[in-house]
């Protein structure tokens, strides 16, 4: 996709924010230009990493969300409060890493079931069948193995039971909190045979579990373990959330003390080295990594040097105001105004919305955000489930249909100054 399409294909979901935007889609259309050259002059070109600063609720992470399923490449998402400095108990962030290739293992492993997807099914008809044969007593008497595939195949007999073996798979047991797992069922896997259990389940069931079975028999591990290697390191992409929160410089005690360990444990990661997974080892240099944060408490210059040095572009997101919210709540496909009108159309209310409704849920969640705490678009969601509470609640058992429209004045009587309820927002 051109910079242009993966703007476009944003602007579907997220309102705004097109300086965020853009350097996403460069950033992205880069790793396609760099993959077009010799191969001397890509391992000369490092991804420019990206910190996205703007306050909470204005697009940081749901750009993050739409790129997971944009772009073709392993994506994770992490919150970077969650890592913690080497020789403190929690996550280290070499386990960034390690859950990418994990995300790139399952995306190839997607890609070469698709390939032998029809084939694994045909297998599992097969075996299907064979069970069907011997453990059915619903079929008809003399009826053909071959009659009996293409009913499987077709789908007809999917609410038959049938009984199956399949793998009994302990459960992984974690090591230590927020650290690694260990499969004590794997360790000694290729020496002594497989436990199987049984179970009876719906032909459907059994279709879908030994599709997987034949999938797996019919890929080369190897060969999905070596590319998902390759794509990790040079189209990988991570998401750093909350990076304004290990910003600053550490105390001796207290919750923070590791903050700025864990800024120095991130640097080498984005500078480039080289980490130990389960699948061999894989290179960061070539990993794009955006960081995003609100920086309200802390800024961006907090960071330790090194690592504001390893993310060179830094855009600024912009705070919603009353067109913002106009937009978001009527332009996007999935649109909270859209979402609502789905769900109560399951109980047969028509819910309908007029500009000026629409206008003044706008003012009153820029106003609360202004008197209150600015919350970004999430204002929007608190504000449109108060207005619908009422009509959620009051439907009728017999599934009797109503039409509620939401003016102007139906959202002000909702959010009358005299009636508004301001202690469920003091915490």
């Amino acid at each position: 996709m051109t910079p242009k399409q993966i703007v476009s294909e944003l602007d579907r979901y997220i309102v705004g924010q097109f300086n965020a935007k853009k350097a996403v889609a460069i950033a992205l259309r880069n790793r396609y230009r760099r993959s077009q050259l010799p191969l001397a002059d890509r391992e000369e070109i490092t991804p420019k990493n990206i910190i996205m600063k703007g306050p909470t609720g204005v697009g940081k992470t749901e750009i993050a969300r739409r790129l997971a399923k944009l772009v073709k490449a392993p994506f994770l998402k992490v919150e970077a409060t969650k890592y913690t400095e080497v020789g403190y108990v929690g996550r280290d962030v070499e386990s960034m890493i390690r859950d990418l290739v994990e995300v790139s293992i399952r995306l190839v492993k997607d890609e070469r079931y698709k390939e032998v997807e029809s084939r694994a099914f045909e297998r599992a008809v097969d075996r299907v069948a064979d069970l069907l044969m011997k453990q059915s007593k619903e079929l008809p008497e003399g009826i053909t193995k071959v009659a009996v595939i293409d009913e499987v195949s077709k789908h007809n007999l999917d609410q038959m039971q049938v009984e199956i073996a399949v793998a009994d798979t302990p459960k992984p047991v974690e090591i230590q909190p927020g650290a690694g797992e260990i499969n004590l069922g794997s360790i000694f896997g290729d020496i002594m045979p497989k436990k199987m259990k049984k179970r009876t389940v719906s032909v459907e069931e059994a279709l879908r579990i030994l599709s997987a079975e034949e999938s797996e028999k019919l890929i080369d591990l190897d060969s999905v373990e070596s590319e998902a290697l390759k794509r990790a390191e040079n189209d990988g992409v991570i998401f750093i959330d909350e990076m304004d929160k290990i910003a600053g410089k550490s105390s001796q005690n207290g919750p923070d003390v590791s903050r700025e360990g864990v800024q120095r444990d991130i640097l080498p990661i984005v500078e480039g080295c080289t980490v130990s997974t389960k699948y061999g080892n894989i290179k960061t240099d070539y990993i794009l990594f955006i960081a995003s944060g609100a920086f309200h408490v802390s800024k961006v210059s907090d960071l330790i040097p090194e690592l504001q040095g390893r993310f060179p572009v830094l855009v600024e997101l912009d705070s919603l105001g009353v067109d913002d919210f106009i937009k978001i709540l009527t332009e996007p496909e999935n649109a909270i105004t859209e979402q609502y009108k789905k769900l109560l159309a399951v109980d047969n209310i028509e819910l309908s919305f007029t500009d000026d409704g629409i206008a003044e849920i706008a003012n009153v969640a820029f106003d609360q955000n202004n008197t209150l705490e600015d919350i970004g678009a999430r204002r929007l969601q608190s504000i449109m489930e108060h207005i619908v509470e009422d009509i959620s609640y009051d439907i009728g058992e017999d599934g009797e249909s109503k039409h509620v429209v939401i003016d102007r004045e139906y959202v002000l009587e909702n959010f009358r100054t005299e009636s508004r309820n301001l202690k469920k927002y003091v915490l």
